[in-house]
């Protein structure tokens, strides 16, 4: 099981946005992965800035920023 994998609930441990939880959408080549956040936006981000949690979430095709907002809520 790899720790960081597309729906994997993580917390931002570096940069401006440390300490918010986030949710990895997408995989980027080697060491980056897409992350989206309670604040609505995308970003690129290094997995050596992320710390996972054991929460994963089921990301469809399409979500909205509400059912974001919902799962990283919980």
């Amino acid at each position: 099981m790899p720790a960081i994998e597309v729906g994997r609930v993580c917390y931002k441990i570096r940069g401006r946005d440390a300490g918010q939880r986030v949710v990895v959408v997408g995989m980027e080549k080697e060491g980056f992965v897409l992350i989206e956040g309670v604040m609505g936006k995308k970003t690129r981000c290094n997995i050596l800035h992320l710390m996972p949690s054991p929460k994963t979430v089921t990301l469809g095709n399409t979500y909205t920023k509400k059912e974001l907002k919902e799962m990283l809520a919980q």
